[in-house]
C-alpha cells in the first residue's frame, strides 16, 4: 500500500499506485453532464489524471485550476479531475470558475478506480476517500507518470508533470512520407526537412 501524511500523521491506501511502463488499469468515472467516462474514451490521447479527495477544499481547487490553465499548452492531452465529488459539485465549482479545460469526473457509480489505482486512503480522518495523486497515461494506454503527494495538504507538483508532457511531446517521432527508417524521421509537427535531407 502506499504511504502518506495528513498534518504530518501516518495514513495508508489500499495499495499501490500503477507502475510506470505499465499498462493503466480501466476504470469508471462520471462526468458532470452524469455521461459515463472510462480509458477507452481517452485512447488516443496523453491523460493527466489529477485526482484529490473533494474539490470543496482549497488544495484540491487548486489543482483544478492549475491544470485547466496549464493544458491547453498540450492540445494532445486532456486532464481527468477525479475524486469522491457528486457530479454536481464538479459542475457547480467548474461553472463558478469558469473552467472550460478539464474534464471533471466522480466515482459516483463505482468504487473501482480508487481501488485499483491504489488511491482509496483506508484510515485515519479521510478514509474512504482518494489521496492526491498525478497520474499521466499516454497514447497508448501506458503509465509514463505516477506519483502521490506524500502530504496530502500540499499540492502536486505541476512543473514536474508539465515536464513529463513535454519531454514525451519532444520525444515522440512521426515518420516522414516513403520511409519508416529511423534516419527519416523528425519531430511531431515539425516544419523541418527529414534527417537524410529529404522534405517531406
Amino acid at each position: 500500500m502506499a504511504k502518506l501524511t495528513i498534518g504530518g500523521k501516518p495514513v495508508n491506501t489500499i495499495g499501490a499506485l500503477p507502475e510506470i511502463g505499465k499498462q493503466a488499469p480501466d476504470f469508471l468515472l462520471t462526468r458532470t453532464d452524469l455521461s459515463d467516462i472510462s480509458l477507452k474514451d481517452v485512447a488516443g490521447k496523453k491523460a493527466v489524471l489529477n485526482i484529490f479527495p473533494s474539490i470543496d477544499t482549497p488544495v484540491c481547487s487548486m489543482s483544478v485550476r492549475k491544470f485547466n490553465q496549464e493544458i491547453t499548452k498540450f492540445p494532445e492531452a486532456v486532464v481527468l479531475c477525479a475524486s469522491m465529488d457528486l457530479p454536481f459539485a464538479h459542475a457547480r465549482f467548474c461553472e463558478t470558475e469558469g473552467l472550460k479545460n478539464v474534464i471533471s469526473a466522480s466515482e459516483m457509480r463505482s468504487r473501482k478506480f480508487g481501488d485499483e489505482y491504489g488511491l482509496r486512503m483506508v484510515d485515519g480522518p479521510l478514509a474512504g476517500l482518494l489521496a492526491r495523486a498525478v497520474i499521466v497515461i499516454d497514447k497508448t494506454g501506458k503509465v509514463i507518470y505516477s506519483k502521490i503527494v506524500e502530504e496530502l495538504k500540499n499540492e502536486p507538483n505541476y512543473q514536474e508533470v508539465l515536464s513529463v508532457l513535454k519531454t514525451d511531446k519532444e520525444n515522440n517521432l512521426d515518420v516522414c512520407t516513403k520511409s519508416g527508417t529511423a534516419e527519416h524521421s523528425r519531430m511531431d509537427n515539425s516544419d523541418e526537412p527529414c534527417d537524410d535531407g529529404r522534405s517531406g
